[in-house]
């Protein structure tokens, strides 16, 4: 628990990704900043940076958090603002990812395409927190305006991880299904190409072979594809043995904490997804983070290393469920299937941690280097944003500290964090070097809101609640371009990267 003397603008109510906190009308007269001198005296003091409020603990871990209450309505929201008045803005990031990729033609159309392999939904979308205390006559006067602009399909839900498709493009067009084609023959050679299904990875994967896509990807399965089906088996009966070896230890004095620690935090990853509340599926989580805790005593558990499983396990549950992922009952599963599913998120998550493990290391060195990195480069990209921050004293650790812990799964909603995690794995070491030119795409693009807050408060509170609530698979295609240029521009130029 934080003490009292906790920075308040680190305590967030809202627990969606992209929706501002209710009731946090700044306040400025009182308000006094204080830089950490080091990073342990900015990790005390800021505690868990992205916990929920600390006051909702005892009410929320004890019941999953209701959704009944999310009431519908169309909300000017700032993504829609941002998305009409950055229309023009999108030719220039096109235009930036043709002359950066134009010798892959095929696959750079693909990168600014969405994938529209599943169908598309008119949904409704929930009201801000701050919309509830709106009168009857104000919220009618609010649609009335709306009603006179042009609305562009609204994705429905923030929670929702179907592959959402924003510009309202039919379910599959003959584009897609060629690409479709590609991957399938790819597959089932004997011996896949994983260099040209990388390639053809980049741009977005089709849903109907993400789940071995990211097996093969991930390093879980050998190209060879006679050897798959022992290599599965052989990994998931190791994986069991490890429960086996070590689960019961769960409650040893050495390990009461950190299992604790777990319990406490599975229950905090996604709140608004139904799946994710089922007993059965905390369960899952809870055996996948003891173990890999157990395993890797360096770092052992971190906050944050929950969140990373939640895209596996998504992506492997939905080889098995046709309807919508989000309110599927995973008991009713097989228990072999259910036990498949587990193995390979376990796996593919260690995969990848493997590849960032110096960011949850004691210290934890690596976020502090990518945060300075992230400094840098944006000094060099945007001057103006830089001198924005040092004029307010805005410290890049007091919002990008999450950004790499997290890999911004918590600005994005998680259908966001899906089709960008295509990328990742297709791009070389896209977890952990290529990520940092998505974080300074993601802070660029975000540029006309934060020059236009002039206060402390409002630059973190914008920073640490972006409004991506309706952000789909256009906006993360758009968000990799500039992230591919900004790569090529500075990654291999080291007197453009510095000062």
């Amino acid at each position: 628990m934080a003490t009292e003397n906790r920075i308040n603008f680190w305590r967030r109510n809202a627990k969606v990704p992209g929706r501002y906190p209710k009731d946090t009308k700044p306040k400025f007269n009182n308000l006094k900043t204080k830089k950490a001198s080091s990073f342990h005296e900015f990790a005390c003091s800021t505690n868990d940076a992205w916990d929920i409020d600390d006051e909702e603990d005892d009410d929320f871990l004890g019941s999953p958090a209701p959704t009944s209450s999310l009431s519908s309505g169309l909300p000017s929201t700032p993504a829609q603002i941002h998305h009409q008045s950055q229309a023009g803005d999108s030719e220039s990031k096109v235009s930036h990812r043709l002359a950066s990729l134009s010798s892959e033609p095929e696959n750079l159309q693909d990168v600014l395409e969405e994938d529209v392999d599943s169908e598309t939904i008119n949904g409704k979308v929930v009201k801000s927190n701050s919309e509830t205390h709106l009168n009857s006559s104000s919220v009618r006067s609010t649609l009335q305006k709306q009603q006179s602009l042009p609305v562009r399909p609204i994705i429905p839900l923030v929670a929702r991880i179907s592959d959402q498709n924003s510009s309202g493009a039919p379910p599959m067009t003959v584009r897609e299904k060629s690409r479709l084609d590609k991957f399938k023959y790819l597959l089932a050679s004997p011996n896949t190409d994983l260099e040209e299904l990388r390639k053809h990875s980049w741009s977005g994967i089709p849903k109907k072979v993400r789940p071995i896509t990211w097996r093969l990807l991930s390093g879980y399965l050998p190209a060879n594809k006679d050897r798959r089906d022992l290599v599965l088996k052989r990994k998931r009966e190791e994986y069991f043995g490890f429960i086996e070896q070590y689960y019961h230890s769960r409650t040893d004095e050495h390990f009461k904490d950190t299992y604790r620690q777990i319990h406490i935090d599975i229950p905090r990853t996604n709140p608004l997804i139904p799946l994710f509340q089922q007993p059965v599926v905390q369960e899952v989580f809870e055996r996948i983070l003891f173990i890999w805790a157990i395993r890797h005593p360096a770092s052992g558990y971190v906050q944050g290393i929950n969140d990373l499983v939640t895209p596996f396990f998504v992506v492997f549950l939905s080889e098995f469920v046709m309807e919508d992922v989000e309110n599927f009952e995973m008991a009713a599963l097989p228990l072999e299937t259910q036990r498949n599913i587990e193995a390979d998120s376990f796996w593919c998550m260690s995969k990848l941690l493997d590849g960032i493990q110096d960011n949850y290391t004691f210290a934890q060195p690596g976020i502090q280097n990518k945060v300075k990195a992230l400094e840098e480069l944006v000094s060099r990209i945007d001057e103006d944003i830089h001198n924005h921050f040092k004029r307010y004293e805005v410290e890049y650790l007091q919002f990008a500290f999450r950004w790499m812990n997290n890999l911004l799964m918590r600005e994005l909603p998680l259908r966001c964090t899906i089709r960008l995690w295509d990328t990742y794995q297709a791009e070389a070491e896209g977890f952990s070097h290529f990520h940092l030119y998505v974080c300074a795409a993601f802070l660029i693009e975000w540029r006309k809101e934060i020059l236009s807050m002039v206060d402390f408060q409002g630059l973190l509170m914008l920073l640490q609640n972006v409004p991506t609530i309706h952000w789909g698979n256009e906006e993360v295609g758009l968000l990799l371009a500039e992230a591919y240029r900004l790569k090529y521009m500075f990654a291999d130029a080291p007197s453009h990267y510095k000062r």
